[in-house]
């Protein structure tokens, strides 16, 4: 400040210029504010006339010598310290000042001078808001007021005019409540001395403007106030009873990400913000009521619609889309009050925001220009920064972020995470790195803020700071999706590449924490759900797109996703999902894979101390008998043994020979054997495999004499039954899971025993579980032969058609169809579905006695032993039984039988199947040579079988056929039409063979080769039984000679039958003729402009209206127009018929066949006879029908069935001018047809 005037520092930003720094003298003793002349003109401040000159007088009262002020500036923004103002300034000549700030300044603002400091304050910081742009002064950007090329909106920039009270319109704010809903009543709050007069502020504003009005509503809500951030208190109205009772509105408001997205490629930027949105709206007519507030200095209610109510962003957003229809997505998008107009041309710019100013004038919209940025390449919208180059986070959010002090309790963690939510498109590993702070939401963990939170939360306000810059999807351009998953989340980024050379770019980032299932995925289907999870949340960018999307992973299985063919019900879900998606998967090692890679792990995965994980398997380690490769335990029972006495005894007798008390034993490979089993020395070796044969999942938990089944299937040691009899009488578990079991009263009665496997077939229900997976029922199917049982989980007990459909697809499809079916009876298994089913198929259906499931008692038992199974292994909720039902069927088909004295799986396929490890190479033991030979000899008699097969089915074959007449090469034959594609519309009505065609060539005793015209587009190789041979001539079908040509002017011409179809081939017209004479064979395809048969082309379109003809804006008709010329063969200067949109002569007959497909035929030139330098006319009795464009005769025009009638009677002779003989010589034939014969 100026110590000898109180001088200020100011910048200006006149409209469409630079912003000027300069100084300005404060001066109470003017009565309004001057720009000097000079300094206006210097600076190149816009100017405009005053309405009325203005007299400037001096202190003394003297008129100044530069006599009256007749200019103005243009608004333009006044800014100090940080007070923004848009005002218009007086022009005057003042040489030692540029500006002067009147009374007229000092009055509206109450400026505070101190004198004593020498300093300007103002009272009301927060009065005069202003927009962003500004707010990063100082630089040269352009000032956040009206540009020069749009004063003639200053209109819709008025305060006034959003003061004034708007129209009803069809949009006004309906408020419609719950039928029955009990209105609210709400009671008056203290108010402090401010709140007071705040309220009498805003009661007083609003009654002026007439936006609110007294009430006598039965209903009310309380005023609160809220504090802006200059520190103003602002009126608000507790409206949430009235929401609650309110019927919502649903109209959408649309999506943040997807609004960015429409600004791809956009240049340059228009924001507007439209003042007092909400006022904009009128409250609907007889509604007004239900917004009333009350206050201690009455009741008011609102005729517009106020800020709080639950449906006024969906009313706004529907009559602001209304407002802008057509221009969304175009070059606006609009998000309540906030209009974002963007434009890939600059040049374009300003019209588009003239156009977007228009309607807001039409509407009655009115804009704060305070808040309104023009032209601008980088503009702050909805929390984001815009730009051509792509998005980032709005620097002023980044700033709050880094300012945001650590959260003391669990309601401040939630709004930092809420906040920091909202941009985690932007940071890479979102999910990860808010690990340790969601995890102290939940609500049974207490709120401790540790060092792992605190390293958590400055890392996050980290992220925020260094957040890249994302590309706008561009949808011209291929996406390219990276994923990658960990054991505990996915990630994935999508990106694309702006040039061939360029690097990929991203344009979104996504993470997020497994679910607890998920977790038990195989990593196959984790890197499997990241890809899909990635093609959910950018399915607006993927479904669709005009490249294939490219999928990199680091997982290599994966790139043989699209040709594996088993997958699980899961995998065959998520497959169908991918069936929407054009895409293909290519493998990048790890280290390539680095952005995805660090969205799904923790940094620490990563550390070079932490070694790579195993990859994550189905079933826990306890689900197997054994974890450990064979050779180790070949190590350790080979070490016990060699410390084992009775082992080393054993030992010393096989070295003198045998031993006489275990003749079994041999030494094989340094191991003791008894009758190829291996012996196991007592210890922990002997306990480790009585519990993997009777503890593990794969084993069941049963009784001894399935455990020493099962144990004695690989090993042994002396008392082996005994141990494992100790054993399982001892077993904690099996005590606790096992029922008490005894003799029941009366004696049995078996079934009757079945010849075969799968021959009698019994099913049962296990009812009334705990759900599981919404499963709380099971169907048990059990074989009386085999022993062998299948269970089927079911949400509910079945009824008799969902039972038969579980037959079909667990039982039937594996099995077959039985002879009997046994069941007790329950209604399934009475109903007359049933019984009519079985009825049908032929099948035996048993029932039990009423009430004795004893009658099934193989069925019952089955359930018994898979509940003891499942009471053994499921957890303490009960709720995971359907995830050990497979392990239960294989446990129980793998265990022996005492009836069968096999296993079901031995009974059903002859072996037992694969659970301990190899303890012995296969060589090892004597007994598997010998089954091998047999295998052998068995796959040899197989073979011999197969052979006698084959010509057992021939010799039934052949028993419905014939040998049929011998072919030879160049022998004519008909062609069977069904493998062809018909030309026809209905194959029923078609022809049935097409030909002749003669045979070239015997490929085989079976397969001939034909020759073809050039139409059929099939392999020439056809098998015998497609081959008819054509009949020899005889007296009733002796040999017709084709009809000759008729000689005219010397040039031979064929006749024409018919004309049969029409086309566009290559956007030319042809014709398929049909030639008098000859057979389908010889029909062909001729262009429009050789045919000249204006009586067959006239009966064609007649008869078929809707079929491609000539151009009906051309003279003549059809034999006419589509370029239809008249010429004379003979003639070397050939005339073309008088035709406005032909110039160049016409072509000869060799000009004709140019231009056609390779398949076409030469041309053959079809005209009536005409004597030399004679023109064709229009034919007779087509009434310019097609000339006009009137629906030619036929059906749809029945006035012209006589003429269609005439014309076929008076049809005369039409011939077909050939090629000349040289041209037949060069293109391979002169008949009618040549190459071009489509079968009929």
């Amino acid at each position: 400040m100026d110590l000898q005037h109180l001088m200020v520092s100011v910048r200006l930003y006149p409209p469409g210029g630079p912003w000027i720094l300069t100084h300005a003298l404060v001066d109470s003793g003017a009565t309004r504010s001057y720009m000097d002349a000079a300094f206006a003109a210097h600076h190149q401040v816009p100017l405009r006339n005053k309405p009325v000159p203005v007299q400037v007088e001096a202190i003394d009262g003297r008129l100044l010598r530069s006599g009256a002020v007749t200019q103005e500036t243009q608004p333009l923004v006044l800014c100090f310290q940080q007070h923004r103002e848009l005002r218009t300034l007086d022009i005057a000549s003042m040489p030692r000042f540029p500006l002067v700030l009147g009374m007229d300044w000092l009055e509206a603002h109450n400026v505070q001078i101190d004198w004593v400091k020498r300093t300007v304050h103002f009272p009301d910081p927060c009065s005069h808001a202003q927009s962003g742009t500004l707010a990063a002064a100082p630089s040269e950007e352009a000032a956040p007021t009206l540009p020069a090329v749009y004063q003639d909106y200053q209109d819709v920039f008025e305060e006034r005019g959003a003061d004034q009270l708007p129209p009803h319109r069809p949009f006004d704010c309906g408020i419609d409540l719950q039928p029955g809903a009990p209105l609210p009543v709400s009671r008056l709050y203290s108010l402090t001395e401010p709140e007071r007069e705040a309220l009498q502020d805003f009661l007083r504003k609003n009654l002026e403007r007439g936006f609110i009005r007294p009430s006598t509503s039965p209903t009310a809500a309380p005023v609160l106030f809220v504090k802006k951030k200059c520190g103003e208190l602002r009126p608000c109205h507790d409206y949430r009873a009235l929401n609650k009772i309110t019927v919502p509105d649903r109209y959408p408001l649309p999506l943040i990400s997807e609004l960015l997205e429409r600004v791809q490629g956009a240049q340059v930027f228009t924001k507007l913000d439209l003042r007092g949105a909400y006022n904009l709206i009128r409250i609907r007519a007889g509604d007004e009521w239900k917004t009333a507030f009350g206050t201690r200095y009455g009741q008011f209610e609102y005729l517009v619609m106020p800020f709080g109510l639950c449906n006024a962003p969906a009313v706004f957003q529907r009559y602001i889309n209304h407002v802008f229809q057509d221009l969304l997505d175009k070059y606006v998008v609009v998000y309540l009050d906030d209009i974002l107009i963007y434009s890939r041309d600059p040049a374009r710019h300003e019209g588009h925001v003239r156009t977007v100013l228009q309607r807001l004038r039409e509407h009655r919209l009115y804009a704060k220009l305070s808040k309104c940025e023009f032209h601008q390449r980088t503009v702050d919208f909805l929390g984001h920064r815009l730009s051509p180059d792509g998005v980032q986070m709005d620097p002023g959010k980044v700033t709050a972020v880094q300012e945001w002090a650590a959260p003391r309790n669990r309601k401040d963690l939630q709004r930092f995470l809420g906040f920091a939510n909202y941009y985690r498109t932007f940071i890479a590993d979102y999910a990860h790195r808010t690990t340790p702070l969601t995890r102290l939401l939940r609500p049974k963990t207490p709120f401790s803020w540790d060092k792992e939170a605190e390293e958590a939360f400055q890392g996050l306000k980290a992220c925020f700071q260094r957040a890249p810059i994302l590309q706008h999807p561009d949808p011209s351009r291929p996406f390219v999706v990276e994923t990658d998953a960990s054991s505990t989340a996915l990630g994935a980024v999508l990106s694309q590449q702006i040039g061939p050379e360029a690097p990929l770019l991203p344009c979104a980032f996504y993470s997020r924490q497994l679910l607890p299932a998920e977790r038990n995925y195989t990593v196959w289907e984790r890197e499997l759900l990241a890809i899909k999870v990635a093609f959910e949340v950018w399915r607006h960018h993927l479904e669709g797109a005009r490249h294939p999307v490219e999928v990199r992973t680091d997982h290599r299985n994966l790139e043989y996703l699209q040709t594996t063919r088993k997958l699980n019900q899961r995998q065959i879900r998520w497959a169908l999902f991918f069936s929407r998606f054009q895409f293909r998967i290519r493998y990048i090692p790890s280290s390539q894979n680095q952005k995805a890679d660090a969205l799904s792990r923790k940094p620490e995965d990563n550390a070079d101390t932490v070694q790579q994980a195993e990859p994550t398997t189905i079933l826990p380690p306890a689900a197997f008998l054994a974890t450990q490769e064979a050779q180790p335990l070949q190590v350790r029972v080979r070490e016990q043994q060699r410390v084992d006495a009775w082992a080393q005894e054993r030992l010393r007798e096989l070295a003198e020979g045998s031993s006489p008390q275990y003749p079994g034993l041999v030494l094989h490979q340094g191991l003791l054997l008894h009758h190829g089993r291996l012996y196991i020395p007592p210890g922990p070796l002997r306990l480790e495999v009585l519990r993997m044969a009777h503890d593990a999942p794969a084993a069941g938990h049963f009784g001894r004499y399935r455990t020493t089944h099962l144990v004695s299937r690989e090993f042994w040691w002396p008392r082996l039954k005994a141990d494992v009899a100790r054993y399982v009488a001892g077993c904690d578990v099996c005590r606790r899971a096992k029922g008490p079991t005894g003799r029941p009263p009366g004696l049995l009665q078996p079934l009757p025993v079945p010849p075969r496997p799968w021959h009698t077939v019994s099913l049962d229900f296990v009812v009334d579980l705990p759900s599981s997976r919404g499963c709380t029922c099971l169907l048990v199917f059990s074989d009386h032969f085999t022993k062998m049982v299948h269970c089927v989980p079911c949400p509910s007990v079945p009824t008799a058609k969902e039972t038969a459909q579980l037959y079909l697809q667990h039982v039937f499809r594996l099995h077959g169809l039985p002879e009997r079916v046994v069941s007790d009876r329950g209604v399934q298994f009475t109903s007359r579905f049933w019984r009519a089913l079985h009825q049908t198929l032929g099948t035996e259906v048993c029932l039990s006695s009423a009430y004795h499931p004893q009658t099934d008692g193989q069925t019952e038992r089955a359930n018994a032993v898979l509940e003891q199974y499942l009471r053994c292994y499921c957890s303490y909720q009960q709720d995971d039984w359907v995830d050990h039902l497979a392990l239960a069927e294989f446990a129980y088909n793998n265990a022996v039988n005492a009836s069968t004295q096999q296993t079901p799986f031995q009974a059903s396929y002859g072996y037992h199947p694969r659970l301990f490890p190899e303890v012995l190479p296969a060589s090892a033991v004597p007994a598997v040579t010998e089954w091998l030979q047999e295998l052998q000899s068995q796959q040899q008699l197989l073979v011999e079988q197969l052979h006698q097969a084959k010509e057992a089915y021939k010799a039934q074959a052949d028993r419905h056929r014939q040998v049929g007449p011998e072919l030879r090469v160049g022998d004519l034959v008909w062609l069977s039409t069904r493998h062809l594609h018909p030309s026809r519309p209905s194959r029923k009505l078609d022809a049935r063979f097409t030909g002749p065609f003669p045979i070239v060539d015997q490929v085989s005793p079976v397969a001939f080769r034909l020759r073809l015209p050039a139409t059929l587009k099939v392999h020439p190789v056809f098998h015998r039984s497609l081959l008819s041979p054509v009949a020899p001539p005889d007296e009733f079908h002796p040999n017709r000679p084709r009809p000759q040509p008729v000689l005219v002017r010397g040039e031979p011409e064929y006749e024409v039958e018919r004309i049969l179809d029409s086309r566009y081939r290559r956007g030319k017209l042809q014709y398929l003729i049909d030639w008098k004479g000859y057979g389908p064979e010889d029909r062909s395809w001729e262009p429009a402009a050789n045919v000249h048969a204006p009586a067959c082309l006239r009966e064609f379109h007649a008869t078929y209206p809707g079929k491609p003809g000539p151009d009906p804006r051309l003279r003549g008709g059809p034999g006419r127009g589509d370029g239809v010329m008249a010429w004379d063969s003979d003639s070397e200067d050939e005339t073309e018929e008088s035709q406005p949109a032909q110039e160049s002569p016409p072509p000869g007959p060799a000009e004709l066949g140019q231009g056609l497909d390779a398949e076409e035929p030469a041309p053959v030139a079809v005209h009536q006879e005409l004597a030399p330098g004679e023109a064709l006319l229009a034919p007779e009795g087509l009434d310019d029908s097609v000339a006009t464009g009137e629906p030619p005769p036929g059906p749809s025009n029945p006035s012209a069935s006589p003429d269609l009638q005439r014309l076929r009677a008076e049809r005369r002779r039409e011939l077909v001018a050939p090629r000349r003989s040289a041209r037949l010589k060069a293109r391979g034939g002169g008949a009618p047809g040549g190459r071009d014969c489509p079968w009929p």
